[in-house]
């Protein structure tokens, strides 16, 4: 499990080694320096390699289910999305997020394939509603708004996760713009002319049928959280209830599809 340290009056050699020895985050500040190190790299390891016995370790906070591993939040920008933390000052058009447990920072591979495919496709047609299924901290469902897209609605299973998908839509002044249901696929009627389903490749694989379903008349769907070992087999899934491929996009081992309904 990766850990904090932070390092009293540290200096850039410091933290060049850091960042040498693997660090995953590593900042500096009035104090010294703080970093995230991987547990291949012990504590003691650290102060011999340093050459002090001043570091202060703390446990790591994981965001994205554990898979992300930064100091705190900070801005950034995904093409023309831009995310930044709640308090963060300025920006008015920008995503702000909380920082709570819900997967969906934007910092996750999956998360940003997402929003490629969603801002690649409010550009081809503005969808006049999207539904967001797995919406966690609502962040797919909000950046689409930002995009031009007038309403959207988030499904999720998890009521914490719904929580805070509310609390991030009252804080980008989208609370009325934005519906939350607890459930999957089926506690949702109608079709949509865009479906975005950022959640595992099993559950994905499981509810192709009732995905396929909320897609309205040559509507789109994209498909993210899929390793790219099993993309075959997901892509798979989708053709046999009548979806076209349309485009699949790649990084760190990590894909995003996008179909269209063959109706």
């Amino acid at each position: 499990m990766p850990y904090r340290i932070d390092l009293p009056g540290g200096d850039d050699s410091a933290l060049c080694q850091l960042i040498e020895l693997g660090a995953l985050d590593v900042e500096r500040s009035a104090s010294g320096v703080a970093a995230v190190m991987p547990d291949s790299v012990t504590p003691q390891q650290l102060e011999q390699l340093l050459g002090t016995r001043e570091l202060a370790v703390s446990p790591a906070v994981g965001r994205d289910a554990d898979s992300v591993w930064i100091l705190a939040p900070r801005p950034f920008q995904l093409r023309r999305l831009r995310i930044v933390p709640a308090d963060f000052r300025g920006e008015r058009d920008a995503v702000r997020l909380i920082d709570a447990p819900a997967f969906g920072t934007g910092l996750h591979p999956t998360t940003g394939l997402c929003l490629a495919a969603l801002e690649d496709a409010v550009e081809n047609a503005l969808p006049d509603r999207v539904l967001d299924v797995g919406t966690g901290s609502g962040v797919l469902a909000l950046a689409a708004l930002k995009l031009g897209v007038p309403r959207a609605v988030g499904l999720d299973l998890d009521g914490d996760a719904l929580r805070t998908a509310a609390q991030n839509a009252r804080l980008n002044g989208a609370g009325d713009r934005l519906r939350l249901i607890r459930g999957g696929p089926e506690a949702i009627a109608g079709t949509w002319p865009l479906v975005l389903a950022n959640v595992l490749a099993a559950p994905l694989i499981a509810m192709a049928p009732a995905l396929a379903r909320l897609v309205g008349h040559h509507g789109r769907i994209i498909l993210s959280g899929i390793p790219s070992s099993v993309e075959p087999d997901v892509d798979r899934a989708y053709r046999h209830v009548g979806m076209r491929h349309i485009e699949v996009k790649s990084r760190t081992g990590w894909v995003a599809l996008v179909l269209q309904a063959t109706w």
